[in-house]
């Protein structure tokens, strides 16, 4: 097999994987649905605007309250609940990411130059509703880990960054629709560039998700 063959058969092991866990999400809502209607068949359901999950199955709005908008954000991106990271900027402008956590500051020799300053971390925070609501809120920036400890992932990200990236990202959500993957796309922090993502229902092999993005990204590519 050519390498365009052995792309192609990664891809169609991914979408029939894809299509697997599609087709077990909707059992499983099915059941929740039958378990739900057997065991509360005397129990009056409560309104829509009184019950939160009921507020998650319908449509997220911007009128939504604000704790069903958080947990459709924690719901699509799905990660490590122990740590998160911060985005930090520095005096001369350059900007990253580092856990959150205490922080306990050491001063380091700098060979002449006079003290230096450098911590380390003494305990992770954890990814909680209240840092979600606040990074919705624009308090902080924050970023999640999406490799969970069992090398599984819920999610997967293209990130498109020249000058063509309006077209690239055009071309690979085309991709996407031919080959039945659900995409979304969101414009970056700099206004010139995309993200893609694509979101799985339930947690998939990190290797399989990566081979999915790419295979879709090298089928783009022969068509742009």
């Amino acid at each position: 097999m050519n390498s365009n063959e052995i792309l192609k058969a990664e891809l169609a092991k991914a979408l029939s994987e894809c299509e697997r866990l599609r087709e077990e999400n909707a059992r499983l809502r099915l059941r929740i649905g039958e378990d739900l209607e057997s065991d509360h068949q005397d129990v009056e359901r409560p309104s829509l605007n009184g019950d939160l999950k009921a507020h998650q199955s319908a449509a997220v709005t911007v009128d939504s309250p604000p704790e069903v908008k958080v947990s459709l954000f924690k719901d699509l991106f799905r990660a490590r609940n122990d740590v998160y990271a911060v985005r930090w900027q520095g005096r001369n402008g350059k900007t990253g990411y580092s856990p959150a956590g205490d922080k306990e500051w050491d001063k380091a020799p700098s060979f002449g130059r006079g003290p230096k300053k450098s911590f380390r971390l003494t305990k992770l925070f954890s990814l909680t509703e209240e840092v979600l609501r606040d990074h919705l809120l624009g308090k902080q920036t924050i970023g999640v880990y999406p490799l969970l400890q069992d090398d599984t992932c819920c999610f997967v990200a293209v990130d498109f960054d020249k000058k063509s990236w309006k077209a690239d990202t055009c071309a690979f959500l085309k991709i996407c629709h031919e080959t039945g993957v659900p995409a979304s796309l969101e414009r970056s922090r700099s206004g010139n560039g995309g993200h893609v993502w694509i979101f799985f229902a339930s947690p998939v092999q990190a290797t399989l998700a990566r081979k999915l993005a790419s295979a879709i990204l090298t089928r783009t590519m022969e068509r742009r």
